[in-house]
């Protein structure tokens, strides 16, 4: 039976975030989820989300006032008519950005849908063989003192995580010293076996990155994530050049132009783009294809019930990334969603994503128009 889209909606909701948090370039005041629901004609709905922190509102109504209309009465099995569409229809105002968390969102409500079409989980529509792939923890902000910073890897390890990440850039960015003696706190604490990923969130220029990472270099740093602005492809390019402690980068670059344009300056070890911002299923799968032309490692930014079956499917995709942070906001917005189990995440044989989220939660605390 064939089905076609009947409406859209979307809903947004926040949380405030307390305690003074903040990584090396801005304090978090919030943090939300923008939660999109597609609905066909015959009664299947499939889910998306992208982020609300800032600018969900614009988000929203991009959707619902321009998206929306011209998919009504569409068939979601053309993901890729309706993804070129709609990046023409929308590019003169916006290829990045809050235009295209919109789309993203959408995007992967469509893929959501055509998995449950066609009775298949989307890991399997997209030819993967695995269903459980490593999941590391985040969090560790710069402004937690020594000792909370230590804490909380602690605990994350403790949780059976094998790898966990944390915030470099303490003072603004100011005192790569003190960095280097928080890194190796948090080695000491953690012990040779737990995998230490590092994020500067931007902080610095490529030499003081290139210090710093060749001053912790032996603390055996898995990845050393954003150590300059994410525009300064040369700066990215010039601390890969200067130090062996593989760069991740990507999470703020759209579509497989930013990738291509990446991946060809040499300015990244592992591609980190965020489907949720990036374009979507449609446009992770082209990105994905870059990566692997250049045999560099896939690992998308956050949102690791989002990307859960992309990399269970992308040969080489290395781990999903869990966000503390977001986890007891999660547990509300979505009905059981996957947990880790000792460091892996597990995707379910149900068709889509099997994101299911919790009307109730979502409409008692949905923010007003």
């Amino acid at each position: 039976m064939e089905h076609r889209i009947a409406r859209i909606s979307v809903h947004l909701v926040s949380v405030p975030v307390a305690g003074g948090l903040a990584d090396a370039t801005r304090k978090v005041e919030t943090i939300g989820y923008c939660v999109v629901r597609v609905e066909t004609d015959q009664g299947l709905e499939g889910v998306g989300l992208t982020y609300h922190e800032v600018g969900g509102e614009a988000t929203k109504a991009l959707i619902l006032r321009n998206i929306a209309p011209r998919l009504t009465g569409r068939d979601p099995l053309q993901t890729e008519v309706i993804w070129q569409e709609l990046f023409h229809y929308l590019r003169g105002v916006g290829r990045k950005g809050l235009t295209f968390c919109a789309l993203s969102a959408v995007d992967i409500a469509l893929w959501d849908l055509k998995g449950k079409i066609l009775g298949l989980p989307v890991h399997r529509l997209l030819g993967g063989a695995r269903d459980r792939v490593p999941v590391y923890a985040s969090g560790g902000w710069t402004s937690y003192d020594d000792d909370a910073l230590v804490a909380e890897m602690r605990a994350m390890a403790a949780q059976g995580y094998r790898m966990v990440k944390f915030k470099v850039g303490v003072e603004g960015g100011t005192n790569p010293r003190r960095d280097a003696i928080r890194v190796r706190k948090v080695r000491d604490a953690l012990g040779p076996e737990i995998g230490l990923l590092l994020d500067a969130n931007n902080c610095w220029d490529s030499a003081t990155a290139v210090q710093f990472a060749n001053t912790v270099r032996d603390c055996d740093i898995m990845v050393m994530e954003e150590p300059v602005f994410a525009d300064d492809i040369p700066g990215l390019a010039r601390f890969r050049r200067g130090t062996d402690i593989p760069l991740a980068t990507g999470e703020h670059e759209y579509t497989r132009f930013g990738a291509r344009d990446l991946v060809l300056a040499e300015a990244a070890d592992v591609v980190q783009m965020d489907g949720a911002r990036a374009g979507g299923y449609t446009e992770m799968l082209k990105i994905a294809a870059i990566t692997q032309a250049w045999n560099l490692r896939f690992a998308p930014h956050a949102m690791e019930n989002v990307h859960l079956h992309l990399v269970c499917a992308v040969p080489n995709a290395v781990f999903l990334e869990r966000l503390w942070l977001f986890e007891p906001l999660t547990a509300q917005v979505l009905k059981n969603p996957p947990r880790p189990i000792d460091g892996f995440m597990q995707a379910t044989a149900a068709p889509g994503l099997d994101l299911v989220p919790d009307m109730d939660f979502i409409r008692e605390h949905e923010e007003a128009e």
